[in-house]
């Protein structure tokens, strides 16, 4: 007896393809601009890996008026949907904050706007390199089940009676504290592999000392506010968070609050 083949919805297989999104994938079909096989797709198609799928140009030109948008976001603004007060980070996406030397040399539009997404988080109470697109396949590379892409941070610490300067960069003045020299090497172990977030192992992370009172880690997963969990858990408080890097992306001389494009040469 011949085992029964497998399928799976048109859309989801569109996105495993990499094509698309999902939500691109159901406009397309829509739209008449997807065929199964030679024939006009059907929204919620069943397909297998044997069907062969035809995507009409005009979806690839419409993939291509995409942008991403990389802004170094404040405290005080949440990634996503406004909450308990405080403005979601898109309302810093216009021409007023578009970053004056962006190397892309693109102009802002508001059509960029529609369907901008953040692709992960950053918490309230961190500044950094936050990414939006609209474009669903650097979603899915950035936060999709299987994205091992890097995310660089640096965390300013505090361990026992030494605290260290408040925010995530040292005022102009100021002198650094030697968190480092107290804190045991057993802990900095633990916080490289060994701890446990909701009752799972986290992946390793790369954790090394930037200067006396500020840590650099690098981690491939981003549970929820997961640095300064981690960072509890072995008796550090944190001060001050900023991310510098999402994988090849790096957040440079970004102003604060600005924000630019993704450059057409960048790649995660």
């Amino acid at each position: 007896m011949d085992e029964p083949i497998a399928t799976s919805r048109l859309n989801k297989r569109m996105a495993e393809l990499g094509l698309c999104s999902r939500r691109e994938a159901d406009e397309w079909i829509e739209r008449g601009w997807v065929r199964v096989n030679g024939q006009p797709a059907r929204m919620g198609q069943p397909v297998s890996a044997s069907d062969q799928i035809q995507v009409h140009s005009a979806a690839k030109n419409a993939q291509l008026q995409q942008v991403t948008v990389l802004l170094n976001k404040p405290m005080g603004y949440v990634s996503g949907q406004a909450e308990d007060g405080h403005e979601p980070a898109i309302t810093l996406i216009n021409p007023r904050t578009h970053w004056r030397e962006d190397p892309s040399k693109q102009r802002f539009t508001p059509p960029h706007l529609r369907n901008l997404a953040p692709a992960g988080r950053l918490d309230i109470d961190s500044i950094g390199l936050l990414v939006l697109t609209q474009d669903g396949r650097i979603a899915r590379h950035l936060i999709g089940q299987d994205s091992e892409i890097e995310k660089e941070y640096l965390v300013r610490v505090g361990y026992g009676d030494v605290m260290p300067t408040e925010g995530p960069d040292r005022g102009a003045g100021t002198s650094p504290k030697n968190t480092q020299a107290g804190f045991p090497e057993e802990k900095m172990e633990l916080l490289r592999h060994g701890l446990y977030l909701d009752g799972q192992a986290l992946l390793p992370a790369k954790v090394s000392w930037q200067n006396e009172e500020q840590l650099r880690i690098v981690l491939r997963e981003g549970k929820k506010r997961q640095i300064r969990r981690m960072c509890e858990l072995v008796g550090l408080r944190v001060v001050g968070l900023k991310r510098v890097r999402i994988g090849r992306v790096v957040l440079g001389q970004l102003p604060v609050g600005a924000w630019r494009y993704l450059g057409t040469h960048e790649r995660f």
